[in-house]
């Protein structure tokens, strides 16, 4: 801590010479400022080696003027216990006999400079003013050096340096926050290895060679490599990427520092979500524009195959050919069936996820909601050898919203999980408030999801059911995005999927009514 004194300690065991010592540097001030009266050097004795170092540990000094022999130690042995209690302190030995190697000896035991006796006044003051001069800019130096840390690690910035051998040094509090990782355990890390995607590695690489060339400053956008990544799959929050990072990087070229590559991070995935979402938004409108056209044109044609097709199942009864002819042609006609349902299932969820529609705005008891679903689907469960574990809160967990689209919802993600458990296991449904969100968690111990596959479920006919559609995760990220929710997806291959569902709750006051408000004006939207 920086004083607005300097202060000088006098260790020799001549009182007439510590007088002398104390009268010549009490006139001055540090600077050569004598006109400073407020900042004159404050001036403490000692008379023993044992007394110098309880005053340095104590108080402290910025000088100290230390007597070669002293009675109880030698000030050459003295100078590095001194520094030790004074990190800033400088040490000025002064003796009466002298020769050029303990001169030396003194210097490299740390001594700021080597006087001898009966030297001039202005000699002492001049060499006392540059030590207090270098303690300044010492003391200096530790305050710029204080703020510039609290810098890195205050702001909401990644700040990260790493060596020529991309190991790191520097590893902020918000680089440690998002990476999960402690800067303790970061530093020495190979940076690329241990934070940067293997997919991203080779345009970091380059954007580290061409940083460190000093030429000019260099760019790259990356993922993030989280400590949970290396043992949990991936997780995302409405089909959510990967983190992203915008790294900008500079080098060191002299100094201590050279080599150092300093990397300036801005987290970017909010921006890039929305970017995608805006994205997904015109596909979505210029598909439901597509739709609108092409769905009276390809329904009709559905519904005249269908009508055949009963036609031709009637014909079949009415042939008079062998047993084995007509369970062939009947299978084959199934089959014919079956496709054409699918194709209108698929129209039908097409024009759902495509068309633009408003949402009821309602009380729903989500609990009860969900309990109708699991009831719905309770044979079905059965069928398959699955059980079901029900925690569906209290009647107290109401949200606002469609009922029937929020229905949707539950039934599509209680299907993809009985679906994945062909084999039997296990369905947990729960419902719980929790900080004005009504949360539906639905949870299977099935097949579960390659860790790679997981931020592409929520993409339109994306799938990885035989036969699916890839439209169902997608109907449920909108139906959530219109209620102003978010969803999120977690899967271990061979263990199961957790999906979480979170919309807003009823706020409280809110009236449950049969669809008006007091104005009159109907809950429902167009």
């Amino acid at each position: 801590m920086s004083r607005s004194r300097g202060r000088v300690l006098i260790v020799d065991d001549n009182v007439e010479l510590v007088g002398t010592l104390q009268a010549v540097l009490s006139r001055i001030a540090p600077g050569g400022d004598a006109r400073a009266e407020a900042t004159r050097l404050e001036v403490i004795t000692a008379s023993r080696g044992e007394e110098a170092l309880a005053i340095a540990r104590s108080q402290g000094f910025d000088v100290a003027i230390v007597d070669v022999k002293l009675p109880d130690t030698s000030g050459v042995d003295l100078i590095r216990p001194l520094r030790a209690a004074s990190p800033f302190g400088e040490v000025v030995l002064i003796t009466g006999f002298a020769s050029v190697d303990a001169a030396i000896g003194a210097l490299r035991s740390g001594a700021f400079a080597f006087i001898l006796k009966s030297f001039r006044p202005e000699e002492l003051i001049s060499t006392v003013d540059q030590a207090m001069t270098k303690v300044r800019l010492k003391r200096d130096r530790e305050e710029l050096e204080r703020r510039y840390r609290a810098l890195i690690q205050l702001t909401d910035v990644l700040a990260v340096a790493a060596d020529v051998d991309n190991r790191v040094s520097l590893f902020n509090r918000k680089a440690a926050h998002l990476s999960g990782v402690p800067a303790a355990i970061a530093l020495g890390q190979d940076f690329i290895e241990r934070f940067i995607p293997e997919s991203d590695r080779l345009r970091a690489m380059e954007a580290f060679a061409v940083a460190r060339t000093g030429d000019r400053a260099s760019e790259v956008e990356t993922g993030l490599v989280t400590s949970g990544e290396a043992h949990v799959s991936s997780s995302g929050e409405s089909g959510t990427s990967p983190r992203r990072i915008r790294w900008h990087l500079s080098s060191a070229r002299k100094g201590l520092e050279a080599g150092l590559v300093y990397a300036v991070g801005i987290d970017v995935t909010a921006r890039r979500i929305l970017e995608k979402r805006a994205a997904d938004a015109e596909a979505l409108s210029t598909m439901g524009t597509l739709a609108m056209n092409l769905a009276h044109e390809v329904r009709n044609p559905l519904n005249a195959a269908v009508l055949q097709l009963h036609l031709l199942e009637r014909h079949l009864g009415k042939l008079q050919i062998d047993a084995e002819t007509h369970a062939s042609l009947r299978k084959r006609t199934e089959i014919v069936g079956a496709e054409i349902g699918r194709l209108n299932r698929l129209l039908t969820e097409f024009l759902d996820l495509a068309r633009p529609r408003g949402i009821a705005h309602e009380l729903v008891h989500v609990g009860s909601l969900v309990e109708d679903v699991l009831a719905l689907e309770r044979d079905t469960a059965a069928s398959a050898g699955v059980s079901i574990e029900r925690d569906l809160g209290a009647d107290g967990c109401v949200a606002i919203g469609d009922r029937e689209k929020l229905k949707q919802v539950v039934i599509n993600l209680v299907v993809n999980a009985l679906e994945a458990m062909k084999a039997g296991g296990v369905l947990r449904a729960r419902v719980a408030c929790d900080a004005g969100k009504v949360v539906v968690t639905i949870e299977d111990s099935g097949v579960g999801i390659e860790p790679a596959l997981l931020s592409d479920v929520f993409e339109p006919f994306f799938t990885t059911k035989e036969g699916g559609t890839g439209l169902g995760l997608s109907i449920v990220r909108k139906i959530v995005d219109q209620h102003g929710g978010h969803v999120r997806i977690e899967s271990q291959r061979g263990r199961g999927t957790r999906v979480t569902v979170a919309i807003p709750a009823r706020r409280s006051g809110t009236k449950e009514t049969g669809g008006a408000d007091d104005s009159g004006v109907s809950d429902r939207e167009a």
